[in-house]
């Protein structure tokens, strides 16, 4: 059982999947940091000098009814932004040295030797008889079968 669940631990899918919760999560306080204080002033500046960003109100002169596309747009630059980095710095190194290792420890096979043809007769003949008694039938039974019976001579 405990194989089973090492197995399961060291699968690569498993080990990317940590490393971009990890690093993930302590890269977004730094991309929350750059799109909050750099995307969101552009993002705003779209949106007009009087307005409260880049969104509209629902119901004039209420604040809890602006609907705010410029947090989507950042919300959406910050996902883009912390995928590439997992990405590019972790993932698609481990893969590359994943493969480096795989392509090291595979061994080459020694072809098989083609098998003679009176052993390949003789292993049909076995598979065939194999077939036969598996049915149920006797192979003596069998083989008098598809003769004529004796009182017809």
């Amino acid at each position: 059982m405990l194989k089973g669940f090492k197995d399961f631990i060291l699968r690569g899918n498993v080990i990317e999947l940590s490393i971009a919760v990890v690093v993930g999560t302590a890269f977004t306080a730094l991309v929350t940091a750059f799109t909050t204080n750099i995307v969101n002033p552009i993002i705003a500046a779209a949106g007009g000098v009087q307005t409260e960003g880049l969104g509209f109100h629902i119901w004039p002169g209420n604040d809890k009814t602006f609907v705010n596309i410029g947090g989507v747009i950042t919300a959406f630059v910050t996902f883009l932004i912390t995928a590439a980095v997992v990405y590019f710095i972790f993932v698609a190194p481990m893969n590359k040295i994943n493969s480096l290792v795989k392509s090291r420890l595979a061994t080459a096979e020694p072809e098989e030797e083609p098998i003679p043809a009176d052993t390949a007769l003789l292993a049909e003949i076995r598979d065939l008889l194999t077939q036969l008694a598996g049915n149920g039938r006797e192979l003596t039974g069998a083989a008098t079968s598809s003769k004529e019976p004796e009182n017809s001579r």
